[in-house]
C-alpha cells in the first residue's frame, strides 16, 4: 500500500514550511527511519524522515517551495504500484495509505545500498562541509543508515579532500560575480524586518552608563564562580537580567500593539538576538522575571547553542515580550535596532569604551562607559517615557549589586 508522505507540523502556530532539501528522488530506495527532506519552518530547520520503507514513487514538491502543513510533499510504495498525484483528476484516495488509480509510476532506480557513496547527510554535516570547503559526498558516512553526519566532516577535513578543484579555482577567478539563493531564514528575516520599518513609527533613543561596577562584577564571577558552581556568566547575561527587572515597572515597554489593542504583559518573555551563520534568529527565554541571573545565563547559553546547532524549536522562537540585541564586540557605539514585531520595543547594547567626566577637586578622570540604544514604536509609547524607561535601565546596570538584592 502507498504511503503518502505529508508536511508534518513543527511549531503550534505555524501554516507552513519550505522545502529546504531534497535527499531523495524518485526512484530511490528508503527505509524506514532514514531522512526524506529538510524544511525550514520559521528559522529553523528539520529533517522529516521516512515512516515506512520502500520506493519513492513521486515527489510533489520543489527546493524552495512553501508548503501548506499537511500537504503532501511526496509518496512511497512498492515498485510498480499507481498513486493519484495532487492536483489530478483522478478519484482521491481514501487514506494517507491507500493507493489510487493513477497511470504506472515508471521502473524505479535500484535499491540504495548502505555500503555505497552516500545520498544524504545531515544539516550539521552540510553545514561544516560548507565552512570547510570541501565535498561532503567524499565523506566515509558513520550516521544511521548511511548518514553522513558532522565528525565525519572533520575526518575528510583531516585528510586534506578539497571542494574546489583546480579547474574551477581557475574559472572562478574570471567570474564577476555569482547568484546566492535567498534561504527560507533570510526570506524570513527580510520580510519580517520590512513589515517592522513599514508598519511602525520607530523612534530610537541612545543613553551611556557607569559600567564600572558591571564588569567589576563580572570579573568577580570569573575568579570564583566556578568554585561556587556558577556558570560563566556574561555582561550580556547581566543586562538580561536587568532588562527583565525594570521592565515590569514600565509595562507599556513589555507589550504587543495591534490597530485595535494593546496587550500588556505581567510575565517578561525575552527575545534574546542570537547571531547564527544561517541569519539572526531571536529565541525566547520565557517567564525571565521569575528566573536568577544564573538560570538567565544558563538558559541563554542553551538557546544559542540551539540556535547555532539547529536544534531551536518553532515555539522557542515565538512569544517574546521585549528583544535585546547585543553587537557590543564590534566596536559599536550606537545602533538604531528594529523592533521584532508585534512588539512595542527593543533593546541594544553597544561596545564598552573609555569616556572621560569631572571627578574629584575638579580634576577629570576616565571610566568605562556603555551605550545603550532603545527603539519604541511611537504609536505605542511616547517619547518622554522611554526616556524614563532607558534611564531607569542604565541607573540598575550601573548598581547592579543592588538589583540583585531586590
Amino acid at each position: 500500500m502507498a504511503t503518502v508522505i505529508t508536511l508534518p507540523q513543527k511549531g503550534l502556530t505555524e501554516e507552513s514550511s519550505v522545502i529546504a532539501e531534497l535527499y531523495v528522488k524518485e526512484g530511490d530506495a528508503v527505509v524506514a527511519g532514514a531522512p526524506l527532506f529538510a524544511i525550514e519552518t520559521g528559522k529553523a530547520t528539520f529533517d522529516v524522515e521516512s515512516e515506512v520503507s520502500g520506493t519513492v514513487l513521486g515527489i510533489f514538491v520543489s527546493v524552495g517551495d512553501d508548503v501548506r502543513i499537511k500537504a503532501p510533499v511526496m509518496v512511497i510504495g512498492e515498485p510498480g504500484e499507481t498513486f493519484e498525484r495532487p492536483g489530478s483528476s483522478a478519484p482521491a484516495s481514501s487514506g494517507a495509505k491507500a493507493p489510487s488509480v493513477s497511470a504506472p509510476v515508471a521502473t524505479p532506480a535500484a535499491p540504495i545500498r548502505l555500503e555505497d557513496t552516500p545520498c544524504f547527510a545531515s544539516p550539521r554535516a552540510k553545514a561544516a562541509a560548507e565552512r570547510a570547503g570541501i565535498d561532503w559526498h567524499n565523506a566515509t558516512a558513520s550516521g544511521p543508515e548511511g548518514r553522513v553526519i558532522e565528525k565525519d566532516i572533520a575526518a575528510l577535513a583531516a585528510g586534506g579532500k578539497k571542494l574546489i578543484a583546480a579547474k574551477a579555482a581557475a574559472a572562478a577567478e574570471t567570474v564577476e560575480f555569482e547568484i546566492v539563493k535567498n534561504s527560507g531564514i533570510r526570506r524570513v528575516i527580510a520580510q519580517n524586518m520590512h513589515d517592522s520599518l513599514a508598519t511602525m513609527a520607530q523612534l530610537s533613543f541612545t543613553a551611556y552608563f557607569d559600567a564600572t561596577e558591571l564588569f567589576e562584577y563580572r570579573e568577580m564571577v570569573k575568579a570564583q564562580g566556578e568554585k561556587l558552581g556558577y556558570p560563566n556568566i556574561s555582561i550580556n547575561d547581566m543586562i538580561l537580567f536587568a532588562v527583565s527587572r525594570t521592565v515590569l515597572d514600565y509595562p507599556l515597554f513589555n507589550a504587543h500593539f495591534s490597530d485595535k489593542e494593546m496587550k500588556i504583559f505581567h510575565r517578561v518573555h525575552l527575545g534574546v538576538a542570537t547571531n547564527t551563520e544561517r541569519g539572526l534568529m531571536v529565541p525566547t527565554l520565557f517567564n525571565a522575571d521569575l528566573k536568577s541571573l544564573n538560570m538567565i545565563s544558563r538558559e541563554a547559553k542553551e538557546l544559542s547553542r540551539a540556535c547555532r546547532e539547529n536544534t531551536i524549536t518553532p515555539d522557542q522562537l515565538s512569544g517574546g515580550t521585549i528583544t535585546v540585541t547585543n553587537i557590543g564586540n564590534n566596536n559599536i557605539s550606537s545602533f538604531t535596532p528594529v523592533i521584532n514585531p508585534p512588539q512595542t520595543s527593543i533593546i541594544g547594547v553597544c561596545s564598552p569604551e573609555w569616556r572621560v567626566r569631572p571627578g574629584k577637586n575638579g580634576e577629570m578622570e576616565m571610566y568605562r562607559a556603555m551605550g545603550i540604544s532603545l527603539t519604541i514604536d511611537h504609536r505605542a509609547v511616547d517619547g518622554a517615557p522611554a526616556a524614563e524607561f532607558l534611564n531607569a535601565f542604565c541607573r540598575r546596570l550601573e548598581s547592579f549589586r543592588l538589583l540583585l538584592a531586590e
